[in-house]
Parts: structure tokens; sequence; C-alpha cells
């Protein structure tokens, strides 16, 4: 019969039915995938992490996998020559290995951005786009290189090669390598560390020692800031964490604090109602926080009053904006009132001979 007809070593009937399951998985498998996938646009927001991640994965699928599982379920029904069959095991193991590590990164990757969506949100910061966050991207990039490398290893062992030796190897390796970039081992560790403890975040508005800048990028060995005059500052990962850091980004408010002088020949009258002026002064601009003004000391020629006052907005032209209008308003305040501001003075007393 022309079932029973053997080619290759294997029946006809054997080949047909290897084709029909070849053709089933390679049809089923996509169709499946993609009606999931189309399914997502119609989900509401806000479903449970489950199923958000169980649709990365799908995304995360590739098409390369499902012609190896394919091949892998096709080739259960023949009966191959070795030399094939080994080949055919080489390359779904390398595949099915690739595919997990696929699969692991995506969680790894889903899971970073739940903790740092949630850490943000809980320390009330604002929840940055991954190709803003730096940061992230190291983790990220570390996670996959141990994921790629544990999945090499897990392949090759399934192949039958002996790891033993090849990680004994890869460790001295390793550490013949970390000491001879030291350095670049630093940086990377400290990456690693700002990634952790996040100090700062992109956007973040820096002073370290005598640079400031917003920080633009958190890369693998360097942050780089964009200072205020315009040029980037690029600083060292490791330097930054031995340096003193001053994240300015994170102010809730910015305090002004100054002295004003006047002179010591000042009416009582006047100095009683000084620190009512210039409270009101500031209190008259819009974005302030009046704090206190009091008479702090007394100077060589100047009676000292220290002002105090907060700006909800810490950072930009507002503050300066800010700034300009009190200064202008006190000027103008102390102009109509007639209070005289204080300069330097010096009296010489000539006896004569």
């Amino acid at each position: 019969m022309v079932w029973q007809q053997q080619y290759f070593g294997n029946s006809v009937r054997d080949w047909l039915v290897a084709g029909v399951a070849f053709l089933a998985v390679l049809t089923l498998l996509p169709l499946v995938r993609s009606y999931l996938l189309a399914q997502q646009r119609r989900l509401p927001p806000g479903m449970p992490s489950g199923v958000t991640l169980t649709l990365r994965l799908l995304e995360r699928t590739s098409k390369i996998f499902l012609w190896a599982l394919a091949l892998y379920v096709a080739e259960r029904f023949l009966n191959l020559p070795p030399l094939v069959e080994r080949i055919s095991k080489i390359l779904i193991v390398l595949i099915a290995w690739g595919q997990a590590a696929l699969w692991a990164s995506t969680a790894v990757r889903f899971a970073l951005e739940r903790r740092r969506d949630e850490a943000a949100m809980a320390r009330g910061e604002r929840v940055l786009p991954v190709d803003v966050s730096g940061s992230f991207d190291i983790l990220l990039f570390i996670a996959r290189i141990v994921i790629f490398a544990v999945a090499l290893l897990l392949a090759l062992d399934n192949l039958g090669v002996n790891i033993t030796a090849l990680i004994a190897g890869l460790g001295v390796g390793g550490i013949a390598i970390a000491l001879a970039v030291q350095t670049v081992l630093g940086d990377i560790l400290a990456s690693l560390s700002i990634t952790l403890d996040r100090p700062f975040v992109a956007g973040d508005w820096l002073r370290i020692d005598d640079c400031e800048g917003i920080v633009e990028h958190i890369g693998i060995k360097s942050t780089r800031l964009r200072s205020l005059s315009g040029e980037q500052i690029i600083l060292s990962n490791a330097d930054v964490l031995k340096s003193r850091v001053r994240n300015l980004g994170r102010m809730p408010e910015r305090r002004s604090l100054f002295t004003l002088g006047v002179v010591y020949d000042t009416p009582q009258a006047q100095l009683e109602k000084l620190p009512r002026l210039v409270q009101e002064t500031i209190e008259g601009v819009p974005g302030t926080r009046f704090e206190y003004c009091l008479l702090r000391g007394f100077g060589d020629s100047a009676l000292q009053f220290e002002v105090c006052y907060f700006v909800p907005e810490p950072t930009g032209r507002r503050f300066l904006e800010i700034l300009d209008a009190v200064n202008r308003g006190i000027l103008a305040a102390f102009d109509r009132d007639g209070i005289r501001f204080a300069y330097p003075t010096r009296t010489v007393i000539q006896q004569a001979s």
C-alpha cells in the first residue's frame, strides 16, 4: 500500500502525520498568540500583574521559537538518522533556552518597572519613562547578562557538554579581568549602587563639589550633567559616590535668606514698622511664604535685619523672578516710608595739635 512505502526510513503515513503536526502547531499557536494580543487593547486599565506579565511574555515569544517547537513535535512521529537528529537537537535546545532567556529578561524588566514605579509613588517622586531612567537600564543590562549566561550554560549542559571545567575557567578568567579593569569595574559597581539606592535620577538638579547641573543620563561608567551655563559635565560614577551630593531637585521649597542694613539714626517708630513692612511686601508677591524678619545684630555702620522667606518653586526662572519682585518691592517700600539703607562709613576725628 502507498501508506506503507518507506522514504528516508519512514512510511508515507509517518511523514503525513508529522507534516500535519508541524502545520497544526505552526498555525494554531501563532493564531492564539495574535488573538490574545489583540484582546489586550480591549482590557481595562489596572489589570492584575499576572495578566499583564502573561501578555508581555506572549509579545516576546519569537517566531523562530514557534518554528522550533513545531519541528520538535513533528520529529516525535519520525525516525531520523543520528546526524540529523543530533543537529536538530542542538538547534532546538539553543533556540528553546534562548527563548527562555527572553522570557526571563522580560519578567525581570516587568518586576523592576513595578518596583521602580511603586517606590517612586511611595516617595512622592515623579515616575520616569524607561528611556529616561538610565539607572533602570543599568540594572536591566546586568540582569540580562546574568540571564543569558546562565541560559547558555544550561543549554550546553543539556547538550552533554561538561560545564564544570568551563565554569572554573570562567571564574579564573573573571578574576584576572577584574584585576585588570579595577577602575571600570568600580564605576560599574558604583552605577549599580546608584540604581539600587536612588540618591538621584535623570532630571534631578545636583550640586557636586564645584559642579552644578541637571542629570541628563546615568550610564554604566559615568553620570552626565547639563550645567546651568550650557556645557555638559561628565563625572565618573565612583567619584560621584565619593563626593557630597546635594540634590536640589528634590527640594519641596527653596529658602531665601538675606540681611538688610539700615542706618543707626533711623527713628524708633520706623524700626518697629520695618518687619511688618517687609512681611507685607513679601506676602504681596504670589508664590512666597514669609518666615520672619528680625533685628539680628549691630554692625559697624548699620542695624542688621535678617529676612527669611520660602518659594515653593525651587528651580527654574520662576524663583529668580520672585526674588527680583521681592527685592524691588522692598526698595520701593523703604523709599516710600523714608527708611534709608546703610553703607560703610568711617568717622575720623582729628585733634588739633
